[in-house]
Protein backbone atom coordinates (compact mmCIF):
# COMPACT_ATOMS: atom_id res chain seq x y z
CA UNK A 1 0.00 0.00 0.00
CA UNK A 2 1.18 3.51 -0.90
CA UNK A 3 1.38 6.21 1.77
CA UNK A 4 -0.44 8.54 -0.63
CA UNK A 5 -4.12 7.56 -0.52
CA UNK A 6 -7.64 8.96 -0.61
CA UNK A 7 -10.41 8.29 1.88
CA UNK A 8 -13.84 8.08 0.26
CA UNK A 9 -17.08 8.19 2.24
CA UNK A 10 -20.36 6.50 1.17
CA UNK A 11 -23.76 8.13 0.89
CA UNK A 12 -27.39 7.11 1.31
CA UNK A 13 -28.13 3.52 0.28
CA UNK A 14 -25.14 1.96 2.10
CA UNK A 15 -26.93 1.54 5.44
CA UNK A 16 -27.83 -1.87 6.91
CA UNK A 17 -29.32 -3.06 10.20
CA UNK A 18 -26.49 -3.85 12.64
CA UNK A 19 -24.14 -1.23 11.19
CA UNK A 20 -21.34 -0.10 13.55
CA UNK A 21 -22.49 -2.38 16.40
CA UNK A 22 -19.03 -3.99 16.73
CA UNK A 23 -17.34 -0.56 16.84
CA UNK A 24 -19.78 0.62 19.49
CA UNK A 25 -19.25 -2.44 21.67
CA UNK A 26 -15.46 -2.15 21.51
CA UNK A 27 -14.93 1.56 22.17
CA UNK A 28 -16.01 4.05 24.82
CA UNK A 29 -15.19 6.90 22.39
CA UNK A 30 -17.65 5.51 19.84
CA UNK A 31 -20.28 5.07 22.56
CA UNK A 32 -19.74 8.74 23.40
CA UNK A 33 -20.25 9.81 19.76
CA UNK A 34 -23.53 7.89 19.60
CA UNK A 35 -24.67 9.38 22.91
CA UNK A 36 -23.92 12.92 21.62
CA UNK A 37 -25.69 12.11 18.36
CA UNK A 38 -28.79 10.73 20.12
CA UNK A 39 -29.00 13.84 22.28
CA UNK A 40 -28.81 16.12 19.23
CA UNK A 41 -31.17 14.03 17.09
CA UNK A 42 -33.67 13.44 19.91
CA UNK A 43 -33.93 9.70 19.26
CA UNK A 44 -31.74 6.70 20.08
CA UNK A 45 -29.50 6.47 17.00
CA UNK A 46 -27.64 3.37 18.27
CA UNK A 47 -30.93 1.48 18.65
CA UNK A 48 -32.06 2.41 15.11
CA UNK A 49 -28.67 1.40 13.63
CA UNK A 50 -28.28 -1.87 15.53
CA UNK A 51 -31.89 -3.10 15.70
CA UNK A 52 -33.69 -1.34 12.85
CA UNK A 53 -36.23 -2.30 11.66
CA UNK A 54 -35.06 -1.76 8.08
CA UNK A 55 -38.24 0.19 7.18
CA UNK A 56 -37.18 2.76 9.78
CA UNK A 57 -33.48 2.83 8.91
CA UNK A 58 -34.17 3.48 5.20
CA UNK A 59 -36.06 6.70 5.99
CA UNK A 60 -33.89 9.71 5.11
CA UNK A 61 -34.33 11.17 8.60
CA UNK A 62 -32.53 8.14 10.10
CA UNK A 63 -30.33 7.00 7.20
CA UNK A 64 -28.23 10.12 6.84
CA UNK A 65 -27.20 10.51 10.51
CA UNK A 66 -26.66 6.72 10.74
CA UNK A 67 -24.15 6.66 7.87
CA UNK A 68 -22.48 9.90 8.98
CA UNK A 69 -21.88 8.75 12.58
CA UNK A 70 -20.68 5.30 11.44
CA UNK A 71 -18.16 6.86 9.03
CA UNK A 72 -16.91 9.46 11.51
CA UNK A 73 -16.54 6.79 14.23
CA UNK A 74 -14.18 4.87 11.94
CA UNK A 75 -12.31 8.04 11.03
CA UNK A 76 -11.69 8.82 14.73
CA UNK A 77 -9.77 5.52 15.06
CA UNK A 78 -7.55 6.33 12.07
CA UNK A 79 -6.94 9.87 13.33
CA UNK A 80 -5.89 8.50 16.71
CA UNK A 81 -3.33 6.28 14.92
CA UNK A 82 -2.01 9.30 13.01
CA UNK A 83 -3.22 7.91 9.67
CA UNK A 84 -3.97 10.90 7.47
CA UNK A 85 -5.15 10.86 3.83
CA UNK A 86 -3.77 12.93 0.96
CA UNK A 87 -7.31 13.71 -0.25
CA UNK A 88 -10.89 13.06 0.85
CA UNK A 89 -14.17 12.82 -1.05
CA UNK A 90 -17.69 11.76 -0.13
CA UNK A 91 -20.65 10.69 -2.25
CA UNK A 92 -23.54 13.13 -1.66
CA UNK A 93 -24.24 12.75 2.10
CA UNK A 94 -20.70 11.31 2.40
CA UNK A 95 -19.33 14.77 1.61
CA UNK A 96 -20.23 15.77 5.19
CA UNK A 97 -18.26 12.82 6.63
CA UNK A 98 -15.35 13.81 4.35
CA UNK A 99 -15.62 17.41 5.57
CA UNK A 100 -15.25 16.28 9.22
CA UNK A 101 -12.24 14.15 8.24
CA UNK A 102 -10.66 17.12 6.42
CA UNK A 103 -11.15 19.37 9.46
CA UNK A 104 -13.83 21.68 8.01
CA UNK A 105 -16.41 20.66 10.65
CA UNK A 106 -16.29 19.46 14.24
CA UNK A 107 -18.32 16.30 14.83
CA UNK A 108 -21.08 18.35 16.51
CA UNK A 109 -21.37 20.91 13.70
CA UNK A 110 -21.20 18.21 11.01
CA UNK A 111 -23.96 16.28 12.78
CA UNK A 112 -26.11 19.41 13.10
CA UNK A 113 -25.77 20.01 9.35
CA UNK A 114 -26.60 16.36 8.53
CA UNK A 115 -29.58 16.31 10.91
CA UNK A 116 -31.12 19.35 9.22
CA UNK A 117 -30.18 18.16 5.74
CA UNK A 118 -32.04 14.87 6.30
CA UNK A 119 -35.13 16.63 7.65
CA UNK A 120 -35.14 19.29 4.91
CA UNK A 121 -34.72 16.70 2.17
CA UNK A 122 -37.56 14.62 3.65
CA UNK A 123 -39.77 17.74 3.69
CA UNK A 124 -38.87 18.51 0.06
CA UNK A 125 -39.67 14.89 -0.93
CA UNK A 126 -43.08 15.13 0.76
CA UNK A 127 -43.85 18.45 -0.97
CA UNK A 128 -42.52 17.68 -4.46
CA UNK A 129 -43.14 14.12 -5.60
CA UNK A 130 -40.25 12.84 -7.70
CA UNK A 131 -38.24 9.76 -8.50
CA UNK A 132 -34.92 8.49 -9.85
CA UNK A 133 -33.67 5.84 -12.28
CA UNK A 134 -30.32 4.13 -12.90
CA UNK A 135 -28.98 3.85 -16.44
CA UNK A 136 -26.24 1.32 -17.16
CA UNK A 137 -24.34 1.08 -20.42
CA UNK A 138 -24.57 4.66 -21.72
CA UNK A 139 -21.86 7.34 -21.54
CA UNK A 140 -22.36 10.51 -19.50
CA UNK A 141 -22.66 12.49 -22.78
CA UNK A 142 -25.49 10.25 -24.01
CA UNK A 143 -27.32 10.61 -20.68
CA UNK A 144 -27.02 14.41 -20.86
CA UNK A 145 -28.48 14.28 -24.37
CA UNK A 146 -31.43 12.07 -23.36
CA UNK A 147 -32.15 14.31 -20.34
CA UNK A 148 -32.21 17.31 -22.68
CA UNK A 149 -34.78 15.56 -24.89
CA UNK A 150 -36.82 14.24 -21.94
CA UNK A 151 -36.95 17.76 -20.43
CA UNK A 152 -39.71 18.56 -22.93
CA UNK A 153 -41.94 16.19 -20.93
CA UNK A 154 -40.99 17.09 -17.35
CA UNK A 155 -38.12 17.86 -14.99
CA UNK A 156 -35.17 15.50 -15.45
CA UNK A 157 -31.39 15.76 -15.08
CA UNK A 158 -28.43 13.52 -14.19
CA UNK A 159 -28.24 12.98 -10.41
CA UNK A 160 -25.02 10.97 -10.08
CA UNK A 161 -22.27 10.25 -12.59
CA UNK A 162 -21.12 7.12 -10.76
CA UNK A 163 -18.82 5.38 -13.27
CA UNK A 164 -18.13 5.68 -17.03
CA UNK A 165 -21.26 3.67 -17.86
CA UNK A 166 -23.48 4.15 -14.81
CA UNK A 167 -25.49 7.34 -14.35
CA UNK A 168 -28.59 7.97 -12.22
CA UNK A 169 -31.22 10.43 -13.44
CA UNK A 170 -33.63 12.38 -11.25
CA UNK A 171 -36.74 14.53 -11.58
CA UNK A 172 -40.52 14.38 -11.65
CA UNK A 173 -42.31 11.20 -12.69
CA UNK A 174 -43.07 12.26 -16.30
CA UNK A 175 -39.54 13.50 -16.93
CA UNK A 176 -37.82 10.42 -15.49
CA UNK A 177 -40.22 7.98 -17.22
CA UNK A 178 -39.47 9.67 -20.56
CA UNK A 179 -35.75 9.50 -19.72
CA UNK A 180 -36.06 5.75 -19.08
CA UNK A 181 -37.88 5.27 -22.39
CA UNK A 182 -35.19 7.21 -24.29
CA UNK A 183 -32.36 5.38 -22.50
CA UNK A 184 -33.72 2.10 -23.91
CA UNK A 185 -33.92 3.67 -27.39
CA UNK A 186 -30.35 4.96 -26.99
CA UNK A 187 -29.21 1.36 -26.36
CA UNK A 188 -28.68 1.24 -22.59
CA UNK A 189 -27.79 -2.23 -21.29
CA UNK A 190 -30.04 -1.88 -18.28
CA UNK A 191 -32.45 0.77 -16.97
CA UNK A 192 -34.28 0.57 -13.67
CA UNK A 193 -36.47 2.85 -11.61
CA UNK A 194 -34.99 3.30 -8.14
CA UNK A 195 -36.90 2.85 -4.92
CA UNK A 196 -36.15 6.27 -3.41
CA UNK A 197 -38.07 8.84 -1.39
CA UNK A 198 -37.82 11.60 -3.99
CA UNK A 199 -35.88 13.39 -6.70
CA UNK A 200 -32.52 13.91 -4.98
CA UNK A 201 -30.03 16.25 -6.71
CA UNK A 202 -32.75 17.87 -8.81
CA UNK A 203 -34.54 21.26 -8.85
CA UNK A 204 -37.35 19.57 -6.85
CA UNK A 205 -34.99 19.83 -3.84
CA UNK A 206 -35.04 23.67 -3.99
CA UNK A 207 -36.84 23.90 -0.63
CA UNK A 208 -34.07 21.87 1.05
CA UNK A 209 -31.40 23.98 -0.65
CA UNK A 210 -32.84 27.20 0.84
CA UNK A 211 -32.98 25.62 4.28
CA UNK A 212 -29.39 24.30 4.05
CA UNK A 213 -28.10 27.79 3.29
CA UNK A 214 -29.52 28.91 6.67
CA UNK A 215 -28.17 25.84 8.50
CA UNK A 216 -24.65 26.17 7.08
CA UNK A 217 -24.60 29.87 8.00
CA UNK A 218 -25.23 28.84 11.62
CA UNK A 219 -22.31 26.37 11.98
CA UNK A 220 -18.57 26.98 12.15
CA UNK A 221 -16.65 25.92 9.04
CA UNK A 222 -12.87 25.92 9.40
CA UNK A 223 -10.25 25.91 6.63
CA UNK A 224 -9.65 22.32 5.50
CA UNK A 225 -6.45 20.57 6.54
CA UNK A 226 -6.73 18.11 3.62
CA UNK A 227 -8.09 18.89 0.11
CA UNK A 228 -11.71 17.76 -0.33
CA UNK A 229 -12.78 16.88 -3.88
CA UNK A 230 -16.22 18.47 -4.20
CA UNK A 231 -19.23 16.69 -5.73
CA UNK A 232 -20.33 19.78 -7.64
CA UNK A 233 -17.00 20.64 -9.31
CA UNK A 234 -14.83 17.46 -9.10
CA UNK A 235 -11.99 19.76 -8.02
CA UNK A 236 -10.22 20.18 -4.64
CA UNK A 237 -10.97 22.81 -2.04
CA UNK A 238 -9.65 23.73 1.40
CA UNK A 239 -11.57 27.00 1.49
CA UNK A 240 -14.40 27.16 4.09
CA UNK A 241 -16.41 29.78 2.18
CA UNK A 242 -16.21 27.76 -1.03
CA UNK A 243 -17.12 24.54 0.76
CA UNK A 244 -20.25 26.14 2.24
CA UNK A 245 -21.34 27.31 -1.22
CA UNK A 246 -20.65 23.86 -2.72
CA UNK A 247 -22.59 22.00 0.01
CA UNK A 248 -25.61 24.25 -0.65
CA UNK A 249 -25.34 23.77 -4.43
CA UNK A 250 -24.92 20.01 -4.00
CA UNK A 251 -28.58 19.65 -2.94
CA UNK A 252 -29.90 20.44 -6.46
CA UNK A 253 -26.79 19.66 -8.57
CA UNK A 254 -25.44 16.49 -10.16
CA UNK A 255 -22.86 14.52 -8.15
CA UNK A 256 -19.73 14.36 -10.35
CA UNK A 257 -18.44 11.24 -8.62
CA UNK A 258 -16.67 9.57 -11.51
CA UNK A 259 -15.10 12.89 -12.50
CA UNK A 260 -13.91 13.33 -8.88
CA UNK A 261 -12.27 9.90 -8.92
CA UNK A 262 -10.67 10.69 -12.31
CA UNK A 263 -9.19 13.83 -10.77
CA UNK A 264 -7.70 11.82 -7.88
CA UNK A 265 -6.34 9.22 -10.30
CA UNK A 266 -4.71 12.04 -12.33
CA UNK A 267 -3.01 13.19 -9.11
CA UNK A 268 -1.31 9.82 -8.75
CA UNK A 269 -3.80 8.34 -6.26
CA UNK A 270 -4.02 4.59 -6.78
CA UNK A 271 -5.04 3.58 -3.23
CA UNK A 272 -8.66 4.29 -2.26
CA UNK A 273 -10.08 3.44 1.16
CA UNK A 274 -13.87 3.45 1.55
CA UNK A 275 -14.73 4.32 5.12
CA UNK A 276 -18.25 3.62 6.32
CA UNK A 277 -20.99 1.05 5.75
CA UNK A 278 -21.10 -1.10 2.61
CA UNK A 279 -18.92 -1.49 -0.48
CA UNK A 280 -20.73 0.68 -3.04
CA UNK A 281 -17.85 3.06 -3.75
CA UNK A 282 -15.33 0.23 -4.09
CA UNK A 283 -17.63 -1.33 -6.70
CA UNK A 284 -17.80 1.92 -8.68
CA UNK A 285 -14.02 2.37 -8.54
CA UNK A 286 -13.51 -1.21 -9.72
CA UNK A 287 -15.75 -0.52 -12.73
CA UNK A 288 -13.92 2.72 -13.50
CA UNK A 289 -10.18 1.98 -13.18
CA UNK A 290 -8.00 -1.07 -13.82
CA UNK A 291 -4.97 -0.15 -11.74
CA UNK A 292 -6.30 0.77 -8.30
CA UNK A 293 -5.93 -0.77 -4.85
CA UNK A 294 -9.20 -0.82 -2.96
CA UNK A 295 -9.80 -1.32 0.73
CA UNK A 296 -13.05 -1.08 2.68
CA UNK A 297 -13.31 -0.20 6.35
CA UNK A 298 -16.78 -0.93 7.65
CA UNK A 299 -16.28 -3.38 10.53
CA UNK A 300 -13.83 -3.40 13.45
CA UNK A 301 -11.88 -6.35 11.97
CA UNK A 302 -11.33 -4.41 8.71
CA UNK A 303 -10.23 -1.36 10.65
CA UNK A 304 -7.68 -3.38 12.63
CA UNK A 305 -6.39 -5.07 9.49
CA UNK A 306 -5.97 -1.73 7.69
CA UNK A 307 -4.09 -0.18 10.62
CA UNK A 308 -1.75 -3.21 10.73
CA UNK A 309 -1.05 -3.02 7.00
CA UNK A 310 -0.53 0.74 7.08
CA UNK A 311 1.89 0.53 9.99
CA UNK A 312 3.81 -2.28 8.31
CA UNK A 313 4.37 -0.01 5.26
CA UNK A 314 5.54 2.81 7.53
CA UNK A 315 8.33 0.62 8.90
Amino acid sequence: MDKKFALVFPGQGSQYVGMAKDLYESSSEVKELYAKASESLEYDLAKVCFEGPEELLVQTKYTQPAIFVHSVSLWQFLKKEGILPSFVAGHSLGEYSAAVCAGFFSFGDGLKAVKHRSLLMQKACDKEKGTMAAIIGLSGEKVLELCKQASNYGIVQPANFNSPDQVAITGDLKGVEKGVELAKEFGAKRVMMLSVGGAYHSPLMALAKEGMAEVLNSVKINPGQVPLIANVTATPTKDPVELKYLLIEQITSSVLWHQSMEYLYSQGIKDFIEIGPGKVLQGLLRRSFKEVNLFGIDKLSELEQFVREYQAVEV
